[in-house]
């Protein structure tokens, strides 16, 4: 396995409580992918039986090219929030 050390905006809390990845309201996936290219959901959601990972996740993309803080389809904010205002779960730090 390759490890790599890449920088990426932390997810610092999701309340999709559903979600296989989410613990306590934190995400434990590796890194999440945000959007559909119109709508800012969480495309990482998972709704099954707990996932085992142990890491805080990042954004490992964002694919909603209208977002103030999307630069070529990375996320630029310090830290995004995933809620379930919307169905599906969707990242709240979204802003045009």
């Amino acid at each position: 396995m390759i490890t790599k050390t890449i920088e990426m905006p932390e997810v610092s809390r999701c309340d999709a409580s559903v979600c296989a990845y989410n613990s306590e309201n934190g995400c434990r996936a590796r890194a999440v992918t945000i959007g559909d290219g119109a709508f800012p959901g969480c495309d990482t959601f998972l709704g099954s039986g707990r996932v085992s990972a142990t890491e805080s996740a990042g954004v490992g993309a964002c694919k909603v090219a209208g977002c103030k803080f999307n630069a070529e389809f990375s996320c630029k904010a310090d830290a995004i929030i995933v809620a379930t205002a919307s169905a599906p779960p969707a990242c709240q730090t979204y802003a045009i």
